[in-house]
């Protein structure tokens, strides 16, 4: 079964190439991917979870404002009965980030499960969401239902 992840850029951010390149690994990966693009709204990546029955979302921000574009992001979640679904960001985050640790626990206090630097290789999110939604176990028994058949 595809995995359907909602992707975009947060806030007034109008950096395209990043989520471009994370769209085509990630479909490449197998996730059928719904990406909205840039300068999206919280309210948009909610709405699209819940309409493409999103196991995820993966928000992207470049220009440095996350921390103010993703405040109350998982209410809005929790508000539309989405609180199951795994939330991922990644980026150059904070204007003047120094101490990347400082600003993965930020975020993970906000409520993302996964907090990615801008030097992250898309295979290590790739590989991270696999492991999150559990497909590495259902990629094996389809498998060993291959061989055996």
């Amino acid at each position: 079964m595809t995995k359907t992840v909602i992707l975009g850029v947060i806030g007034s951010d109008a950096h395209v190439v990043g989520i471009t390149i994370l769209e085509q690994a990630f479909e490449a990966a197998g996730f059928d991917v719904v990406n909205l693009g840039v300068q999206t709204s919280q309210t948009e990546f909610v709405d699209a979870a819940a309409e493409h029955d999103a196991a995820a979302v993966l928000v992207s921000s470049l220009y440095g404002h996350a921390k103010q574009d993703c405040r109350g992001f998982h209410g809005e979640l929790a508000d539309a009965d989405l609180e199951d679904v795994t939330t991922y960001i990644g980026g150059n985050l904070a204007v003047g980030q120094d101490d990347f640790e400082e600003t993965r626990a930020f975020f993970r206090e906000l409520g993302f499960d996964r907090v990615f630097d801008s030097e992250t290789d898309p295979e290590d999110a790739i590989e991270a969401l696999r492991a999150d939604l559990d497909m590495r176990s259902a990629e094996s028994e389809r498998e060993s239902q291959t061989v055996s058949a």
